[in-house]
């Protein structure tokens, strides 16, 4: 069983963490870490059923409420039974805490794939999200992330991007 895990408090108000959040998947996206990573690529913008991924990964909406949280369900082929969700809460009217998180459970080669490759690269993305989401909303990133030298290698090994 897969629980990961990810969140961040931000100096920012809900609002345009939200904005951010709406963004997703489409044409200018400024939270998802496309200059480092494959694009996450949705049909439409983000609503119930929108279908998409990022590079091999592939999942659709399958729950979302506007500027606040968005849950997509791996497809089957991903090898990832479960979901992973985006959500933002708003701890006073100057934070948010942004949170990730993947459930699930692997089959066929995503068991051996996942932790050995798809996990750290998974994590890598997330925190490179949240420095997105914090860098928009206030200019800076107060700690940003760094990439493991596991992911750096992992990264050569699929192409970078």
């Amino acid at each position: 069983m897969i629980r990961n895990v990810h969140e961040r408090v931000i100096n920012a108000s809900l609002v345009p963490l939200g904005a951010l959040l709406n963004g997703l998947g489409q044409e200018g996206d400024r939270l998802w870490p496309s200059r480092y990573w494959p694009p996450m690529v949705l049909d439409r913008p983000l609503a119930l059923g929108a279908d998409g991924g990022h590079g091999a990964i592939r999942y659709y909406v399958s729950e979302y409420e506007p500027g606040r949280r968005v849950r997509f369900t791996f497809r089957p082929r991903t090898g990832i039974i479960g979901a992973h969700e985006l959500s933002l809460d708003a701890l006073d009217e100057k934070r948010t805490r942004i949170r990730h998180v993947l459930i699930g459970r692997t089959r066929g080669a995503m068991r051996l794939m996942f932790s050995a490759v798809v996990e750290p690269l998974h994590d890598a993305v997330v925190e490179d999200l949240f420095d997105n989401a914090e860098r928009e909303t206030t200019g800076t990133v107060v700690r940003p992330a760094t990439w493991s030298p596991r992911v750096r290698v992992l990264r050569r090994l699929t192409g970078g991007r």
